[in-house]
């Protein structure tokens, strides 16, 4: 099973500088390639292969001498990247590939000959560059990946295969339904409400003076770089505390629940509303469930989600009548025909679990994810769908 440990390392000025130099090899092998590649589809409506990037950086280290000062594998690891990055995009998980930029965050990796040693990591052509392991590093290093971010922090990410497999998935055992939200955070079927922490709000002050400061410094100047990492640290503050809450909640939950039941959100598409943007973008919802869904097939639990397009908020979660509108101004309803009384984010959270469990005992995925509900002749719920499946 792969597994990766993301560590801070403190690179000498020499060290430094050499990264420097494999960061700006790498960043010109992927730009290089990647204008050949849209090029050559422009004219044969065909892009290049791996192996056809690999020979083309080969050619570059050729021309130019300074191509030669970075580790070797670390240039061929920018062909596999760029060909993944193709196939992500024409396969719908991911968009086209873009331009690097010096101004962003900087990254190279490893593939091979990168070893653990007592005070840090041995790197080729760089030596031992220290590190502060903070837990144990078990398996086979597969690949080190050394990011630098705006702040001019780095890390190493360590890709290690401890040799076990994955555990099998069961889904015996307490399940439970999560709602996301803008008030709280998460609400499960359970009942619980998982307060916002609402990072950016507790810096926004500092956020804005930074921000005015920086816009009025001069381009290019000592005292723009300067105010440009001051404002790197809070953004860097804000981000280190929601990871800090999004793993301390999802392993609460996955250690409580053998299945974990949410919706499969489009958070790029509810951004677009310029009155909720701001508190969507800085929950943090997609990197949340990411978290769930890894932690959870390290366990052998069972992680599963629900078309977007279920009704959860709008269906009683009791006799299952679905209400035609149901305001976001709405917190709590009664159902008119049982007559319930429901809060709207608990209830949504106990529908999410239901439609969750429906899917996996019916094995039909999220084909029927809205069936049709009816009542028969005694006055118990029937769905068509699972009449139809068992």
């Amino acid at each position: 099973m792969l597994k990766a440990t993301k560590v801070r390392v403190y690179p000498t000025a020499e060290q430094r500088k050499h990264l420097a130099q494999s960061f700006g090899c790498c960043r010109f092998a992927w730009n290089y390639a990647l204008s050949l590649t849209n090029e050559t589809y422009k004219a044969t409506g065909k892009g290049l292969s791996r192996f056809a990037i690999q020979k083309e950086i080969t050619n570059l280290k050729k021309k130019h001498e300074w191509m030669k000062k970075p580790y070797s594998q670390c240039l061929q690891v920018v062909a596999l990247n760029l060909s993944r990055a193709f196939i992500n995009f024409f396969e719908g998980r991911a968009s086209f590939p873009t331009f690097k930029s010096k101004h962003q965050r900087q990254s190279i990796s490893y593939p091979q000959n990168v070893f653990l040693v007592d005070d840090g990591l041995k790197f080729p052509k760089m030596g031992v560059v220290h590190a502060k392991i903070h837990r144990e590093i078990e398996g086979t290093i597969k690949t080190v990946t050394l990011s630098q971010n705006c702040q001019g922090h780095y890390h190493a990410s360590i890709l290690t295969e401890d040799g076990k497999e994955t555990p099998e998935k069961s889904a015996d055992g307490k399940a439970i339904g999560i709602d996301l939200g803008i008030n709280h955070f998460a609400i499960t079927s359970d009942g619980s409400k998982f307060d916002h922490p609402k990072w950016i709000e507790k810096h926004e002050k500092n956020l804005k003076a930074k921000q005015k400061r920086l816009s009025r410094r001069q381009k290019g100047s000592n005292n723009r770089n300067q105010t440009r990492r001051q404002l790197a640290r809070v953004h860097k503050k804000i981000s280190d505390c929601r990871l800090d809450f999004h793993h301390k909640l999802s392993r609460r939950i996955i250690n409580e629940n053998q299945v974990v039941c949410v919706e499969n959100l489009a958070v790029k598409n509810m951004v677009k509303n310029r009155n909720l943007a701001k508190a969507i973008s800085q929950a943090g919802w997609g990197q949340f469930c990411t978290m769930l869904k890894y932690k959870a097939e390290w366990e052998g639990k069972v992680y599963q989600e629900i078309n977007r397009f279920f009704p959860s908020s709008k269906t009683c979660s009791v006799c299952l009548h679905q209400v035609r509108n149901l305001t976001l101004d709405v917190r709590s309803w009664q159902c008119e025909k049982c007559g319930t009384n429901h809060d709207r984010d608990i209830n949504a959270a106990k529908n999410i679990r239901d439609e969750g469990l429906r899917i996996l005992s019916s094995g039909v995925g999220e084909i029927a994810y809205c069936p049709d509900i009816s009542r028969d002749s005694r006055g118990r719920k029937t769905s068509t769908v699972s009449q139809s499946v068992g």
